[in-house]
């Protein structure tokens, strides 16, 4: 078994609120996060795929088709969106990056052809990412 990663990366906004606290607890808990106007990022994200060599090609998967599947699924809907209000996942969960790496998980997991999903790693900033290896 080989393991491979591809890179791929959006720019996104978004802030921390819960609805149930007062302006004050959301300010405490969360800080410039809780502004309500947003503010971005550009996240990187790391898909990491394992799965048999093909003796014909010498790959794990068909590299365009991951490069497509991770555009179709992930760049084209969070990409210069604001997380809170433009991606359906979000409107229930806050957009954190530990919660982004899992919703991530959720857009490409069946849909990669030929492989299982290892891990998705999602790059907040440089010094700031979060792993999601599924639930099992």
């Amino acid at each position: 078994m080989v393991q491979l990663t591809r890179k791929a990366e959006f720019s996104a906004s978004h802030f921390y609120w819960v609805d149930s606290w007062s302006p004050e607890e959301n300010q405490r808990a969360f800080g410039k996060c809780a502004n309500r106007n947003g503010h971005g990022h550009n996240y990187t994200l790391e898909v990491t795929v394992q799965g048999r060599v093909d003796p014909v090609t010498g790959f794990v998967v068909d590299l365009k088709e991951l490069k497509e599947i991770l555009e179709r699924e992930v760049v084209s809907v969070y990409d210069h969106r604001h997380l809170n209000h433009e991606v359906p996942e979000f409107r229930t969960m806050q957009p954190t990056s530990e919660n982004i790496a899992i919703a991530i998980w959720r857009r490409l997991e069946g849909k990669i052809a030929g492989a299982n999903l290892v891990k998705v790693r999602v790059y907040e900033m440089e010094d700031l990412y979060a792993d999601y290896m599924g639930e099992a």
